[in-house]
């Protein structure tokens, strides 16, 4: 535990050193500040509290259909929410499904104590990945019922490596550990861990309810007019370099890009590199989307899972790097999928790949092979698209298992 405290302060220093020059460590600095202050001050000491912490947005995603199964279900308790990474907070800072919304202190052991002191959970959900040790033996030490959600184990983690000690002795501070899939059940096994059950991943619930709730955009509505559209979401440069090509070699199609950051260079590039002429949605006016521009690039945040309503096939981005994002939210509204080679992290790409629904492209020539036959032919493109469907309809429920098996403990 001394070289995880340590590893602790040091990162801490790491983002205080950067920060004046690095916006996002900046935020994670400025965020905390306070930070136990601001949350005496907001949690009352009678309040019965439901503590659910996420790393990022992608996590929040993955608890927020449990955090509105808690409101429905039971109003009796209030909802506390913890980011660690300025990427969730700054956008769900304002989230109104919950109570309290914080930045998660630094896992020290006198900080631990302080977090919990101040919040008094009866109940502590982690989302997926989350393993403060400090933290969960503390939960322990208190007889806090907690519980980690849409969690996956893979057998080179640390968990199974003979340093992984410390980690195989936080798990013991779960009462249930709720996982994706029956090979991390198996793997937990092998631990003694039998406090183990195959829910599945929230995500499927939450990207149904994103599809049921889709609403309507003028802007997409006009710039799409009576072509058929092609949707790219959180993209990435390399990404962007495929799509590019793709869009000059189909000028009878539309595109819609979504980078994942906005990077002004980036759309420049995409501005200046495409043929058919481009504009970013922020500068759009109904006259203007509805001109001959063949790409719109979406340089705003919280429209992509609606826009993906409009589109025939989609393209997710992130997998030239370190991993690809969202395909679900492509997928639950009958999108064929394509995305770069890095997926193998992602049960659900990987599962979308083995049905034929979604295809893994390393460059553009594989890209332009895959959309080719969906482009030219209607019934490979209905039967690719009823595939991706029936597939995130077939694996929801998660959520309800969860919060059911949670008020039954």
């Amino acid at each position: 535990m001394w070289l995880y405290n340590l590893g602790l302060t040091l990162y801490v220093w790491a983002i205080r050193l950067v920060a004046p020059r690095h916006p996002k460590a900046r935020l994670w600095i400025e965020g905390r500040r306070d930070l136990f202050r601001r949350i005496r001050e907001a949690v009352a000491p009678g309040e019965r509290i439901v503590w659910m912490h996420v790393a990022s947005l992608g996590e929040f995603e993955q608890g927020r259909p449990i955090i509105e199964e808690l409101r429905r279900k039971h109003p009796e308790y209030k909802i506390l929410l913890t980011f660690f990474s300025p990427s969730g907070y700054e956008i769900r800072k304002n989230y109104a499904g919950a109570d309290h919304i914080f930045y998660l202190p630094i896992d020290t052991p006198r900080n631990a104590r302080r977090f919990l002191d101040a919040v008094h959970p009866e109940i502590a959900i982690f989302v997926k990945y989350e393993f403060w040790l400090n933290l969960l033996a503390e939960l322990r030490r208190r007889h806090v019922r907690t519980f980690i959600v849409s969690a996956i184990f893979r057998r080179n983690s640390v968990f199974f490596r003979p340093y992984g000690g410390m980690w195989r002795q936080a798990l013991e501070s779960f009462d249930v550990l709720f996982v994706q899939n029956e090979e991390s059940k198996k793997l937990l096994a092998t631990l003694g861990f039998d406090n183990v059950l195959v829910a599945g991943d929230t995500r499927f619930d939450r990207v149904a309810e994103i599809a049921r709730a889709a609403r309507r955009i003028d802007l997409i509505d006009r710039f799409k007019g009576d072509a058929r559209l092609f949707v790219a979401g959180s993209t990435w440069g390399p990404d962007e370099e495929l799509l590019i090509r793709l869009a000059n070699d189909n000028p009878e199609i539309k595109f819609v890009i979504a980078p994942h950051e906005m990077d002004e260079g980036r759309i420049a590039r995409l501005i200046a590199e495409t043929r058919g002429g481009a504009l970013r949605y922020t500068q759009c006016t109904p006259h203007t989307a509805f001109g001959p521009k063949q790409v719109m690039i979406l340089d705003t945040v919280g429209l992509l899972a609606s826009v993906y309503g409009y589109a025939t096939w989609s393209y997710v981005g992130g997998g030239f790097g370190v991993g690809i994002h969202n395909t679900l939210e492509a997928a639950t509204f009958g999108l064929p999928v394509a995305f770069g080679p890095n997926y193998g992290k992602f049960k659900e790409a990987r599962d979308l790949v083995t049905l034929g629904a979604a295809r893994s492209v390393g460059n553009y020539e594989e890209l332009n092979a895959w959309f080719v036959p969906l482009r030219d032919n209607e019934e490979f493109l209905q039967r690719t698209s009823r595939i991706a469907k029936d597939y995130t309809t077939r694996h929801q429920g998660a959520t309800g298992i969860i919060v059911r098996t949670i008020f039954q403990q």
